[in-house]
């Protein structure tokens, strides 16, 4: 049986209650929770409660997201990701999630190393002192300054991070940045989205990101089936950002059929 997971933007107008019994219906891990919905995190919950509510569905909270552009670091970043490990110790996340910055900055492998060692170097001991992971997230748009796996996994050996920071294998993001090497040993969670518009790779968006079926065109299932078959046995979590998967009414039948697609074509392999 597949470990599948719900990002809150899977469902992102539903509150917080609702989601968790979403994921818990859908016999989903654990979760993913999100500080940019565009209302307070949790709905202005305290994180005691939301960890109390997690633990009692049998969920887990796989990681709190974002620190937004980590590898822009400065002292206004370091307090924002403290802020961000505060909540999430009190919440009982296992992780928080880190976004490089994407806006045409530090886009050369050389300038993306630079700067997002520079970051992972300073968050280590400040994660370490808290007993966090950090998902750490390439996104594969041209002008992302963290888009290529191997330039992460470089920088996580390189600051001794190993056993604290984990890459997110995105699919959308994997299929955008060329594919390449995967990192099984580095993996700490796979998000899931399908496109089904034909549009050029480099074309596509956040908001073609629907769920997962047999029109998917980035190769969801193989990209699974690959880390599978190489020994990744995390959780894998849906994050789709269109409209169409946010409007509707019956999110858990069209997760459950989406969940059921994927299960067949990585287990009948």
């Amino acid at each position: 049986m597949l470990p599948f997971a719900l990002n809150h933007m899977t469902a992102p107008k539903l509150g917080w209650q609702d989601f968790l019994d979403l994921a818990k219906g859908l016999g989903c891990v654990g979760v993913e929770f999100r500080n940019d919905l565009k209302r307070p995190l949790f709905d202005g919950t305290a994180p005691a409660e939301i960890a109390a509510a997690v633990r009692s569905r049998g969920l887990r909270f796989l990681a709190l997201a974002e620190v937004k552009m980590f590898n822009d670091w400065s002292a206004a970043k370091r307090a924002e990701a403290e802020a961000l490990m505060q909540i999430a110790v009190a919440a009982g996340a296992e992780s928080v999630s880190l976004i490089p910055r994407n806006d045409n900055v530090a886009t050369s492998r050389d300038d993306s190393r630079v700067v997002t060692e520079t970051a992972l170097r300073a968050l280590l001991p400040m994660l370490k002192a808290h007993g966090l992971k950090a998902m750490v997230e390439p996104l594969g748009f041209e002008v992302c300054s963290l888009r290529y796996k191997d330039v992460l996994a470089e920088v996580i050996h390189a600051v001794g991070g190993e056993g604290t920071y984990f890459m997110v294998h995105d699919t959308f993001h994997h299929a955008l940045a060329g594919g390449g090497p995967i990192y099984p040993e580095l993996t700490g969670i796979v998000h899931v989205s399908g496109v089904k518009d034909t549009i050029y790779l480099d074309e596509m968006r956040d908001g073609h990101r629907v769920l997962v079926d047999g029109d998917d065109l980035l190769g969801n299932v193989a990209q699974i089936r690959a880390l599978w078959a190489a020994g990744y046995r995390g959780p894998i979590s849906y994050e789709p950002f269109a409209a169409s998967v946010h409007d509707l009414t019956d999110p858990k039948a069209a997760l459950a059929a989406s969940m059921e697609f994927i299960r067949a074509g990585v287990t009948d392999a």
